[in-house]
């Protein structure tokens, strides 16, 4: 819950190591995963909304990202709820785009079904293959998992830079 609004650490990196711990039960941890990441999108969302100038900006200037939220703002106004179906399957930070969503006053109701659609397909395609490749996927990230753990952590440093572009 707390990725979606403030925390720089995606959960699929939970789900990864649960999933591959127990992969009859990926599934479940998938919908824990969408339905946390939703209510902290819905935090995010009121963050934006209500305590913009006492939580959000600190939160945002904490980040070094302001730039970055102005260049958000205009993608709100351009594209709207595609942003968030976007970001929300992409490794973009999902905080700035759920901060961004309430700040700009994007309608409630579809911010939470594009979270819902976006985070959901992305946690249910990762328990999808974890549930699939169960021991075999197991062994091969044991055996990569230093090189995993930096595609992660590259996926995660271009999403900050996707949104400064």
């Amino acid at each position: 819950m707390i990725e979606a609004c403030v925390f720089p650490i995606p959960p699929d990196i939970l789900l990864l190591a649960l999933a591959l711990g127990q992969p009859q039960a990926s599934f479940r941890y998938a919908a824990q995963a969408t339905a946390g990441t939703t209510v902290g999108a819905a935090v995010g969302y009121a963050i934006g909304m209500f305590l913009f100038n006492t939580v959000a900006l600190p939160i945002i200037e904490f980040y070094n990202a302001m730039d970055v939220f102005r260049h958000v703002q205009q993608w709100f106004v351009d594209y709207g709820v595609m942003i968030v179906l976007v970001a929300g399957f992409s490794p973009i930070p999902f905080k700035v785009i759920t901060i961004a969503a309430g700040a700009f006053g994007l309608s409630f109701p579809p911010f939470i079904a594009a979270t819902i659609i976006s985070r959901g397909a992305r946690f249910f395609l990762e328990a999808s293959l974890l549930r699939w490749g169960g021991d075999r996927l197991r062994g091969w990230v044991e055996d990569y998992f230093e090189w995993l753990t930096v595609a992660v952590s590259l996926l995660v440093v271009g999403g900050f830079a996707l949104l400064w572009l």
